[in-house]
């Protein structure tokens, strides 16, 4: 019987019959796209000109374009221009250039930088470094150095971030790029690169590497809006208005308070400073993450990230789920170099005492995997109390979520009646991501 290469499908290049000229008119306003072509070298070293490898699977044909003239203004509002182009523009010369892999980038390379480059936009004060994963983040954190913030993005979620995207919002520098050698990324994305780190990065020869030099200004964009547009099956499109963040500083938060049977009821401890630096990274980092979402953050920086479900109590359990799942994971690492699942084979196998698991597992246990003490973050309002009486048998101290349920006053009763009191602040805005 012949062996079939089924790895072949990935390695395809496929070939695309987009034109290379898009003219989108709104109104008078005419919208000019070209398509971006990648150069690239062949397997003989030679630069050669190449669109996306594929689309979102290796069988869907994809190309990318850029807004090369026009600028849309609707209701007075001056969306993004021909200037502002950040992923679009990757290519383009030594400012944003792509180094290393010969493989070209797909559909799906590219919006996972994009997905990340929006949470990075709202991260501007340290240096931060954002993980993303099938368009969800796994992992997100900020520190005064980059390796810290990289070693904390990738720790909270081990798992996930196999084969993710990274993006950093600083020069990636030679500490950095040497501990994110050791782990298997896809795609790295900067605005510079520090004298000796392409040499490092070249130690993989698949990983992409993007220079992107306007990371450098992303606040820049932080209330920049983009014309979002999602395609219906029956050809049909919706067009909106992009999200933008509103609470970009602690003052930003309104205070928790709602009524019951014409009670004013409120939040009765505001968060600590820390507590509101937590909740305010994690408003930023939950911009880009799918709805239904919440997630737990720890010293600016995610703890787990639940996403993409139907009920809300439901992504509460999840995260906490895998809040114990990733801190069990770090913990077999940290001391033993191992992933659980191998620390659960080695002993098994004897070759490694059982005791070094329970403890692993106590730990977690003991720890609520890591959620003591943490903060928890809600894309949108909670329509019952259940999922914030889920979060403080976590030990979660402080929330914020949009507010506006009719039992608002439900989840202020059980973050006051909590033991200690957990401290709940409103966005007053939704943050929805589909």
């Amino acid at each position: 019987m012949s062996f079939i290469d089924r790895k072949s499908i990935y390695k395809r290049d496929l070939t695309e019959d987009f034109p290379d000229k898009l003219t989108i008119k709104l109104g008078k306003v005419e919208l000019v796209y070209r398509k971006r072509l990648f150069d690239l070298p062949d397997d003989q070293g030679r630069l050669v000109q190449s669109g996306l490898r594929y689309g979102e699977n290796p069988d869907q044909p994809a190309a990318m374009y850029r807004l090369v003239n026009g600028n849309l203004a609707l209701s007075g509002l001056k969306f993004v221009g021909p200037k502002n182009g950040l992923v679009s523009k990757i290519g383009d010369g030594a400012a944003d250039a792509i180094h290393g892999s010969r493989k070209h980038p797909s559909k799906t390379n590219l919006t996972d930088v994009d997905s990340a480059l929006g949470i990075v936009r709202y991260l501007p004060d340290e240096p931060a470094a954002v993980i993303v994963k099938h368009n969800n983040p796994s992992g997100a954190a900020m520190d005064p150095t980059l390796a810290k913030a990289f070693q904390k993005a990738f720790e909270a979620d081990r798992v996930a971030a196999f084969g993710g995207a990274l993006v950093v919002n600083r020069p990636l520098d030679v500490d950095t790029a040497s501990l994110m050698i050791e782990r298997y990324m896809e795609v790295v994305a900067a605005p510079d690169f520090e004298e000796g780190v392409l040499g490092i990065l070249a130690k993989k020869p698949d990983l992409r590497i993007f220079k992107i030099s306007d990371i450098a200004r992303l606040k820049d964009y932080a209330l920049l809006r983009f014309l979002d547009i999602k395609s219906l099956i029956d050809g049909g499109l919706i067009l909106q208005h992009s999200a933008v963040n509103a609470i970009l500083s602690p003052s930003d938060f309104k205070p928790a308070e709602a009524e019951k049977g014409g009670a004013r009821i409120a939040s009765e401890r505001e968060p600590t400073e820390a507590e509101f630096q937590d909740l305010l990274f994690g408003w930023a980092v939950e911009q880009g993450v799918i709805s239904n979402s919440v997630l737990f953050v720890k010293n600016k920086a995610t703890v787990a990230i639940g996403c993409g479900q139907q009920d809300r109590v439901g992504v509460v359990e999840i995260a906490a789920f895998k809040a114990r799942r990733n801190y069990a994971e770090s913990l077999a690492f940290a001391n033993h170099g191992l992933t659980l699942n191998e620390l659960s084979q080695a002993a098994g196998q004897g070759s490694k005492p059982s005791e070094a698991l329970s403890e692993i597992l106590k730990q977690v246990a003991d720890e609520c995997g890591n959620l003591k003490g943490s903060s928890m973050v809600s894309d949108a309002f909670f329509p019952f109390r259940d999922s914030v009486d889920a979060a403080i048998k976590q030990g979660v101290t402080a929330i914020a979520h949009p507010g506006g349920s009719l039992r608002d006053f439900e989840s202020l009763e059980a973050a006051n009646a909590a033991n200690p009191k957990v401290a709940m602040v409103f966005t007053g805005q939704r943050a929805f991501k589909h």
